[in-house]
């Protein structure tokens, strides 16, 4: 008998009935599931935006550092952006697109999580703190309504407009 719920059974989750076929998680994971492409995407974040020093800075090698920025750029989260020091050939930096900018809050979630679970015990390398105050900045989740700090049990998947249904 096959344990997996389909969406006949009266037990089966309601996500069972609807298509992940377009899915928006999956697709943003096509652009950011690689471990460099968010190292690359921290980087320009915390202001490390030309190519030798993105490099140096992150560890990431050269062609696959060449090859997370050329996709991130075809993506439109990062546009070039050209620069020449005294004495040097022109070159370029990268900057963050408003589209790139949007994932700020997932950075920040995702840094906060690590902090939680990954840091040293002296504490996380990185702190996100509100500029003019310096108070430690944390992601969290709230609805259109207004309604903040919701747990994560009362926030649950319905289908959105672009669901599509089960086939």
């Amino acid at each position: 008998m096959d344990p997996t719920p389909d969406a006949a059974t009266p037990d089966a989750p309601a996500a069972m009935a609807w298509s992940m076929e377009n899915c928006q998680v999956e697709r943003a994971m096509g652009v950011l599931g690689e471990r460099s492409s968010v190292v690359v995407l921290r980087e320009v974040f915390v202001g490390v935006r030309r190519f030798d020093d993105i490099h140096r800075h992150s560890g990431v090698s050269r062609q696959v550092l060449s090859n997370r920025l050329a996709m991130l750029v075809d993506e439109g989260l990062l546009t070039k952006v050209a620069y020449q020091a005294a004495g040097s050939r022109p070159r370029h930096e990268y900057r963050l697109t408003p589209k790139g900018l949007d994932l700020y809050p997932v950075l920040t979630a995702l840094a906060q999580w690590g902090a939680r679970w990954y840091s040293d015990p002296d504490g996380p390398a990185v702190q996100m703190v509100h500029r003019d105050c310096e108070a430690p900045v944390e992601a969290s989740l709230q609805c259109a309504a207004g309604h903040r700090d919701l747990p994560v049990r009362e926030v649950v998947p319905r289908p959105g407009p672009g669901a599509l249904p089960l086939s």
